[in-house]
């Protein structure tokens, strides 16, 4: 069984595999940056290493100062979290060739996986449905545009590295071709450092769904259901639930088939999501879906799935890399109720999604039954201009979709966060709407709506005027007549930064 794990990552994500360590018994060892010297998941771990600079190619991205990191602190595993350099196979290469247990995929697997047109090849001869498309021998400027002229517009020019919507181009005029091509080239290159490029036909209004899987060293391959993400801005998502809202059983039983086939294969290992889009247009009961991408990581939104299940899937990693069975079968398990989480950032929506920077001043998680928040930051905390800016998710539970979301609702409302500016507002517009409400969305809605959702409001909610009055009376000098008391009037109580 592995005995002590480093987490390449940071924030909320070191914070999750830490807690499960923490259960098993497993010690944790942090990295940190010069940027996250205070942050909460370094005084969390039984261990800290410092690994740099805190620009990320300087730290969380460079392979050799958390190898070194790894070796200097005794680790026998890494977790790469879900970020930096978790799809990374230079990364998981390089724990191997060290003797480091990577907890994930092998990395031939992640290698073979993070080309989409190697991976699209893969799963259609595994009987996997891919959205039609070619992927063009002849990668000029010229054999992109055949290819797109023999699909038939509309279309999407993609490139073969990309993800999150990095390297994407919609086509849906023919003067337009070049210019996508050039465009979708030139940022896959910047990005990924590979301008390979494949055309897929434009799905109309898809909605978006992913099955969680699991695979081990034992011949066992399974799936947790599946998850929605179709809410989502500008590729990246916003709003995830499980089970979703469109998924009746005979369409959950397909696509659950469909991602352990794909599952088995990629040879895969460990937790992965298979990706789909599913096309609506025909009607319920008549959806069509097509594989889109496999994530070989754990997700964001891994919480929800844990929320309906009652399983802990970092455990289960921690199992399948320890050279364990998985501990459940897919027969085992079932759904209950239904789960929503909400990603609340340090950013600005009025102003175009601006991510935020500076000291979190007042934070106070909501505590309710039914409510999770993963979260990385405390009051106090700094945040840094060099990372992605999420501060926490926020998880309910409940019986039925309409409880969760209103219990979720209530959970944002009881949220203040002062310091930053924050997308809290952005996020209850969008679980308050009767679009949502009704399970009636798909993913380019927020693109064509979403100005109206990020729209400032004058109104300054009661819960942050309550906040900024708390704040106010806490910071304010205290008294120190006779007839005051002495908790009161104590100077560590009452004084904040000061130096001697």
């Amino acid at each position: 069984m592995i005995k002590r794990v480093l987490i390449a990552n940071r924030g909320e994500i070191a914070l999750r595999v830490i807690h499960t360590c923490r259960e098993m018994e497993i010690e944790s060892v942090a990295v940190y940056s010069d940027a996250d010297v205070s942050s909460p998941h370094v005084t969390a771990a039984d261990q800290a290493v410092h690994i740099g600079p805190a620009p990320p190619s300087e730290s969380y991205l460079s392979v050799t100062r958390l190898i070194d990191a790894a070796r200097a602190s005794g680790a026998d595993a890494v977790h790469p979290g879900y970020g930096f350099l978790a799809q990374n196979p230079a990364f998981a290469s390089a724990c191997e060739k060290t003797g480091l247990i990577f907890i994930g995929p092998p990395s031939g697997v992640l290698a073979q996986m993070g080309s989409k047109i190697a991976a699209r090849r893969l799963m259609a001869a595994g009987g996997v449905p891919v959205v039609p498309g070619e992927t063009p021998v002849d990668q000029s400027d010229e054999g992109i545009q055949a290819a797109v002229q023999r699909v038939g517009l509309p279309v999407l020019v993609k490139a073969s590295a990309g993800g999150g919507g990095k390297g994407m181009r919609r086509v849906t005029e023919a003067a337009d071709i070049p210019a996508a091509i050039q465009a979708a080239r030139r940022e896959g290159q910047t990005a990924f450092g590979d301008g390979t490029l494949y055309v897929e036909r434009l799905i109309p209004r898809p909605r978006h769904l992913e099955v969680q899987v699991f695979a081990d060293n034992h011949g066992n391959v399974i799936h947790l259901f599946e998850r929605e993400c179709s809410v989502q801005r500008r590729h990246q998502k916003v709003i995830e639930e499980s089970p979703s809202p469109i998924a009746n059983a005979r369409l959950r039983s397909r696509m659950t088939e469909a991602a352990i086939r794909a599952t088995r294969a990629t040879g895969y290992r460990n937790a992965g999501t298979v990706e789909f889009l599913v096309d609506t247009s025909a009607g319920r009961g008549a959806e069509r879906f097509y594989y889109l991408e496999m994530n070989t990581r754990l997700q964001v939104e891994h919480p929800v799935t844990e929320q309906v299940t009652g399983l802990d899937l970092v455990r289960a990693q921690l199992l399948v890399a320890s050279n364990e069975p998985l501990p459940w079968t897919s027969s085992s398990l079932t759904q209950r109720g239904h789960a929503v989480e909400a990603r609340v950032y340090a950013e600005n929506p009025a102003r175009g999604f601006l991510p935020q920077a500076g000291r979190i001043l007042l934070y106070r998680e909501p505590r309710m039954p039914g409510v999770r928040v993963d979260s990385g930051v405390a009051e106090g905390t700094d945040v840094p201009i060099h990372y992605d800016p999420l501060l926490a998710k926020v998880i309910a539970t409940a019986a039925t979709r309409e409880e969760a979301v209103r219990r979720l609702v209530c959970a944002l409302r009881e949220f203040p966060i002062l310091g930053v500016h924050t997308n809290t507002g952005f996020l209850l517009r969008i679980l308050e709407h009767p679009r949502f409400r009704a399970g009636d969305v798909d993913t380019g809605w927020l693109d064509d709506e979403g100005a109206s959702f990020a729209a400032e409001s004058g109104d300054i909610p009661a819960h942050v005027q309550a906040a900024v009055s708390a704040y106010e009376s806490e910071s304010r000098p205290q008294s120190h007549d006779a007839t005051t008391d002495a908790s009161q009037s104590d100077p560590w109580q009452s004084l904040r930064e000061w130096r001697a």
